[in-house]
C-alpha cells in the first residue's frame, strides 16, 4: 500500500523545523561541490545534523541541474559487493538513455546493476569465482558517473562501510572525473579502530577541491529558531529555555522534542531535561497498541522492511498492520525509507525506542523476527546472525555468520565477508573446525585489502594458537607471509612461509610448491643464490605430476625470474617460450608477471631495449586480464626506462602525477625509483635533496639488504666521498658488498662496484681495489650483463687512472661506448668525462673533445654540478669559452648561473655546498647569492619556503 508520510496527528502536512545555524557549512559545502571536481568530508555525532545538511545542499544543487545519487551504510547490509555505491548509482539509470555508447570499463557494473544492464556495455568475463577488482569497479564507477555528470555521489554514515567500499570510494576520490564531487558523511567516533574515514589518509590530487566539514552542537538562538518554526506563537520564553536546556545543543532531541509538543494543545509545557530513550517513551504511550505493536517490531528489526514482515514481527493481521503504520507514520516514529519499505528516522530513535522495551518483550520479539526471516524466500543471513545474537544462541549466530560470509564471498562482497569473519574469529568459544574455516577464508580474501593491519595482527594470533590442522594453519601461514612482505614490507614474512612449506608439504603440495618458489625469487639476502635454485628444484619436483596447471605455471614465472636476475642467458628463451594465451586466465596472468619481472631486472643490468619490449608486453596481457598490481608496476618502468634514455626534463612531475595517481600502492621499485631521484638530485647540486632520497632507501632496508637497493648505497657513498669522508663511504658500500657474491649479483649495473673501487683506491687500498674488479669480473664472466661489462671496464680504468693515463683512457672510452650502445646518455657522459680527465696530462685535444662531449648531455639534462665540473676541467686545459665584457644584464631577472644558485638556495644549501657544486669561488657565490636574494626580495630562509625549485620572475 502507498502511504502519505510526515503528516501530523490531523493529517495535515507537519511543518519540517527551520534548516538553522548552519549557514556557514552550507555555504562551505556548496562552494567546494561548484568547484568540481570536489571531494567534501562533513562530520558529526549522531543526531547533530549531517543528513539534513546534505540534504539541503542537495536540494540546491538539483535545482541547479546538478544530478545527485545518494546511498546510505547499513550495520546490517545483507552482502552486496559495494552495497552503499551500488544502492547510490542505480538511480543514474534515468540520465543514461538506452543504446548510449559509454566506456567499455562501466561494462564492470552491469552484474551489480542488473536493471541497468540495458544501458551498460557487457561485462568483461572472468573466471568462475574471481572477484572484480575493486579498482576496475572505481574506473566503471567513474565512466557511469562521467556520462551523467554534472553528478554528485553521497554516501551517508561511512563509520558503517565495510573495507571494499571505503578503498573503493578512495580510489574513486583520487580519480574524479572533471564535472562530479564525492561527498561522505560520517562519526568520527565510530569509525573502525577511529582511523581515516576512507581506511588511510586521503590526500586530494592536484585539481580536486573539497572541504572537510566537521558540525558542532547549535546555540540557544538556533535551537529557539528552529522551535519558533514548528510552534509559532506557542513557543513561549519558558517553553524555549527548557527546549534548549533539555537538548544540551543537539537538533536530533529539539526535533523530538518539537514533534511531541506539536501533538499538544496550546500552552503545554516540558518537563525536566530528559533523554531520548525517555521522549519516546512518552510519545509511544499515545499510541494505540497495535501501533506500539508495529513500533517494537521495528525497533527490533533493525532495518527497513517490508509491511508484511512488520505485520509478521508484531503478531498483527494486514489490515490492522496498515492502520497501525498510518498512525506510526503520521507520528512521526517511523518513517518511510522507499517502496514497502519502513523504519525509523534515526539510528539514535531506534536504539531509544529499543532500549524502552522489556527484556521479555524484546526477546520474544527477536525469537519471532528470527522465524519471519528465515521463512523469506531469501533469508537475509546478516539480519538472522544478529537475531541469534541477541538471543544469546552463540552456536547458531556463528552459523548463520559463517553462513552470510561465505555468501558474501560467493557475490565477491569481501567487504562485508571481513567483518563477519573478523566478528567470528574474536569469539573465544568457537568451534575448532568453524575457526579453520573462517581463518582461512579471512586469509584467501586478504589479498585486495588496504587495511591490512588487523587481518596480520588476527592471521598471527591464529597460526599462533593450537588446535588447527597443520594444513590450514600452513594456508594460513603463507598468506600471512605474503601480506607481511607484500603489503607491510616486513621481511618477517619470509620465515613465515618457511614455516608454512613444512605444514603444507605432506597436505597441499601445490600450495607448498608456490611457497618454496616465492621463497627463491625473493629479493633479500636471507637465502644465497644457490638456496634459492634449491627451493626452485624442489617446487619444480613438488608440482611435476599436479593437474594443476596454474600451480606450474606459477612456479615457472618465478624460476624464469629467478634465472634473469642472476643473468643466466637461458631465462631468455624460457621467457619467450611461455603461453601468451590459455583458456586458464590465471596461466596467462603468471607468464604477463614474468615479463614484468624481466623487465624490472632488465632495467637493473642495463637490457633496456629487452626491457622496454617486456614491459610493453607484460602492460598489454596485465590489460586484457585486468591485473592492477601489474599495471601498476609496468608503468613504474616504463618511467624508470625514459629516465635511463636521458629524458630528464620534467621527468620529476611524471613520476609525482605517477605517485599521486596510485599513491598508497606498495611498489617493489620504490628503491630504484628513489635512488634515480638521488642521482639526479646530486648531479643538479641538490646534495641534501639527494642525501634524503638515498638515506630513506637504506633506512627501510636494514633487515632486507636488498639488491634493489645497491644504487642508493652506490650513490650515498658517491656524496660521502666528495664530501672528504673515505671511511663513511666505504661503510656504507661494505655490507651490500658482501651481497654480490651471496646472492650473485655481479651483474645489477647499479654503480655499487664502481664506487667501491674508487673508494677503496682512495683509501689507499689498491689491493682491496683489485680483488674487487677481479671478483666482479669473474662473476659476470659467462653471463648476459650488457651494464656489467661497461661496470667492468669503468673499474679497470679507475685501477689504471694513477699510473696509467692512456690505458684508463681506452677503458673509460670503452665504457663510454658500451653505454651508448645500451642507450644511456648520463652514464655514456660520466665515463666520457673520465676519459677526457685521464686524457688531460698526455693528450690535451681529445682530452676537450671527450669533455666537450659530456658537457652537451649534462647540459641537456640538467645535470648542473656535472657541467660545472667538466667546465672547471676545461678551464684546467686552458679551453673554457672567454666570457664578452660589456654584455648587456639581466636587470631584475634573474641569470641562468643566478637561477642555478637560486635553485640551490631553494634546496637549503650553504654558500660553501653552492661553491663545491658549480665549481665557483666562495667569493664569487657570495656575490650570486646577494644578487639573488635582492631581486626576489626575499631571505635565505624564505628561500627555502619552496625547496628545489627556481623562483619564477
Amino acid at each position: 500500500m502507498t502511504m502519505q508520510t510526515g503528516a501530523g496527528s490531523g493529517g495535515a502536512p507537519r511543518r519540517a523545523p527551520a534548516f538553522v545555524g548552519r549557514q556557514r557549512e552550507l555555504a562551505a559545502l556548496l562552494g567546494a561541490a561548484h568547484s568540481r571536481p570536489a571531494v567534501i568530508l562533513v562530520e558529526g555525532e549522531a543526531g547533530i545534523g549531517k543528513s539534513r545538511l546534505v540534504a539541503e545542499g542537495a536540494a540546491e544543487l538539483r535545482r541547479e541541474g546538478v544530478r545527485v545519487l545518494t546511498g546510505a551504510c547499513h550495520p546490517l547490509r545483507e552482502p552486496l559487493p559495494f552495497g552503499p555505491v551500488v544502492d547510490a548509482l542505480r538511480d543514474a539509470g534515468r540520465w543514461l538513455r538506452t543504446g548510449r555508447t559509454l566506456g567499455a570499463s562501466a561494462g564492470v557494473l552491469a552484474p551489480l546493476l542488473p536493471d541497468l544492464a540495458d544501458r551498460l556495455p557487457p561485462a568483461p568475463s572472468q573466471a568462475p569465482g574471481q572477484s572484480t577488482s575493486r579498482h576496475l569497479v572505481a574506473q566503471g564507477v567513474r565512466t557511469l558517473v562521467e556520462a551523467i555528470a554534472p553528478a554528485v555521489l553521497v554516501v551517508e554514515d561511512m563509520q558503517w562501510a565495510d573495507e571494499a567500499t571505503r578503498e573503493l570510494l578512495l580510489l574513486l576520490g583520487r580519480d574524479l572525473p572533471a564535472d562530479s564531487a564525492l561527498v561522505l558523511t560520517y562519526r568520527a567516533e565510530d569509525l573502525p579502530g577511529r582511523g581515516p574515514v576512507l581506511g588511510t589518509a586521503f590526500r586530494r590530487p592536484s585539481g580536486t577541491s573539497g572541504a572537510e566539514i566537521a558540525l558542532h552542537r547549535l546555540g540557544t538562538e538556533d535551537l529557539r529558531a528552529m522551535a519558533r518554526s514548528v510552534l509559532g506563537d506557542q513557543a513561549t520564553p519558558a517553553l524555549l529555555g527548557t527546549l534548549v536546556r533539555r537538548s544540551e545543543g543537539l537538533p536530533l532531541v529539539a526535533e523530538e522534542d518539537l514533534i511531541t509538543l506539536e501533538g499538544r494543545p496550546a500552552g503545554s509545557v516540558l518537563g525536566v531535561p530528559r533523554s531520548l530513550r525517555e521522549i519516546f517513551a512518552e510519545r509511544a504511550e499515545r499510541l494505540p497498541p497495535p501501533a506500539v505493536a508495529v513500533v517494537n517490531a521495528a525497533a527490533v528489526l533493525a532495518v527497513p522492511v517490508g509491511e508484511q514482515v512488520l505485520a509478521a514481527c508484531a503478531g498483527l493481521d494486514p489490515a490492522a498492520t496498515g492502520e497501525a503504520l498510518l498512525v506510526a507514520l503520521s507520528a512521526s516514529v517511523l518513517r518511510e525509507h522507499g517502496p514497502d519499505s519502513y523504519g525509523f528516522a534515526h539510528v539514535l530513535a531506534r536504539q531509544a525506542q529499543y532500549d524502552n522495551l522489556p527484556g521479555p518483550v524484546r526477546y520474544q520479539l527477536h525469537r519471532r523476527a528470527l522465524e519471519v526471516l528465515q521463512a523469506l524466500p531469501t533469508p537475509p543471513l546478516v539480519q538472522i546472525a544478529h537475531h541469534a545474537r541477541a538471543l544469546g544462541d552463540t552456536a547458531a549466530w556463528l552459523e548463520h555468520a559463517m553462513a552470510a560470509a561465505e555468501q558474501a564471498v560467493s557475490v565477491g562482497d569481501q567487504g562485508t565477508a571481513a567483518a563477519l569473519l573478523h566478528e567470528i574469529l574474536e569469539e573465544p568459544r568457537l568451534p575448532p573446525d568453524l575457526h579453520a574455516r573462517a581463518a582461512l577464508s579471512l586469509a584467501r580474501i586478504a589479498w585486495d585489502a588496504t587495511e591490512y593491519t588487523r587481518t596480520i595482527a588476527t592471521l598471527r594470533r591464529i597460526v599462533a594458537g593450537p588446535g588447527l590442522p597443520a594444513a590450514a594453519r600452513g594456508e594460513i601461514r603463507l598468506d600471512l607471509g605474503l601480506m607481511l612482505l607484500n603489503q607491510a614490507a616486513d621481511p618477517s614474512g619470509e620465515a613465515e612461509i618457511e614455516r608454512a612449506v613444512e605444514e603444507l608439504e605432506g597436505h597441499r603440495p601445490e600450495q607448498a610448491a608456490r611457497a618454496m618458489s616465492l621463497l627463491a625469487m625473493w629479493e633479500t639476502s636471507r637465502f644465497s643464490a644457490a638456496e634459492q635454485r634449491a627451493w626452485l628444484a624442489r617446487a619444480e619436483a613438488t608440482v611435476a605430476g599436479s593437474p594443476d596447471r596454474a600451480a606450474q605455471a606459477s612456479v615457472r614465472a618465478n624460476r624464469i625470474t629467478v634465472l634473469a636476475g642472476q643473468g643466466r642467458p637461458e631465462a631468455t628463451d624460457l621467457l619467450a617460450a611461455l603461453p601468451r594465451t590459455d583458456p586458464d586466465p590465471q596461466v596467462v596472468r603468471h607468464t604477463a608477471r614474468a615479463l614484468a619481472n624481466a623487465a624490472e631486472i632488465g632495467l637493473c643490468l642495463a637490457r633496456d631495449a629487452g626491457a622496454a619490449e617486456q614491459c610493453a608486453e607484460a602492460l598489454a596481457l596485465s590489460r586484457r586480464h585486468h591485473a592492477h598490481a601489474l599495471i601498476v608496476h609496468c608503468r613504474s618502468y616504463e618511467l624508470l626506462l625514459s629516465w635511463f634514455a636521458g629524458e630528464w626534463p620534467g621527468w620529476d612531475e611524471r613520476y609525482a602525477a605517477f605517485r599521486a595517481e596510485y599513491v598508497d600502492e606498495p611498489l617493489a621499485v620504490d628503491d630504484l625509483l628513489a635512488s634515480v631521484e638521488g642521482v639526479t638530485a646530486a648531479a643538479r647540486g641538490r646534495a641534501s635533496r639527494a642525501v634524503e632520497r638515498f638515506g630513506r632507501v637504506l633506512a627501510r632496508d636494514t633487515a632486507r639488504m636488498n639488491v634493489n637497493a645497491l644504487g642508493a648505497a652506490a650513490g650515498l657513498a658517491r656524496i660521502q666521498l666528495s664530501r672528504g669522508e673515505a671511511d663513511a663511504a666505504w661503510r656504507t658500500v661494505a655490507e651490500y658488498l658482501d651481497v654480490l657474491p651471496r646472492k650473485e649479483a655481479w651483474v645489477y649495473a647499479l654503480d655499487l662496484v664502481p664506487a667501491a673501487v674508487e673508494i677503496a683506491l682512495h683509501r689507499g687500498e689498491s689491493a682491496r681495489a683489485r680483488e674487487l674488479a677481479d671478483g666482479h669480473r669473474d662473476g659476470v664472466a659467462t653471463l648476459d650483463a650488457p651494464g656489467a661489462v661497461a661496470e667492468q671496464h669503468l673499474c679497470r680504468g679507475l685501477l689504471a687512472a694513477a699510473g696509467e693515463p692512456e690505458r684508463a683512457a681506452r677503458e673509460f672510452d670503452r665504457a663510454r661506448a658500451q653505454w651508448s650502445g645500451i642507450g644511456r646518455p648520463y652514464q655514456a657522459a660520466l665515463a666520457a668525462e673520465r676519459a677526457g680527465q685521464s686524457l688531460g696530462a698526455v693528450r690535451a685535444a681529445e682530452a676537450v673533445t671527450r669533455l666537450t662531449e659530456a658537457v652537451g648531455v649534462y647540459e641537456r639534462l640538467g645535470a648542473t654540478t656535472d657541467a660545472a665540473r667538466c667546465h672547471h676541467l676545461l678551464r684546467g686545459l686552458g679551453q673554457e669559452r672567454a666570457v664578452s665584457r660589456g654584455r648587456a644584464g639581466y636587470g631584475s631577472e634573474l641569470s641562468p648561473r643566478e637561477r642555478e644558485v637560486a635553485r640551490l638556495l631553494g634546496d637549503g644549501a650553504t654558500n660553501k655546498e653552492i661553491a663545491a657544486a658549480l665549481f665557483l669561488s666562495p667569493r664569487t657565490v657570495e656575490q650570486h647569492v646577494a644578487k639573488v636574494l635582492r631581486k626576489l626580495g626575499t631571505t635565505r630562509d624564505g628561500m627555502r619556503s619552496t625547496p628545489g625549485e627556481a623562483p619564477a620572475r
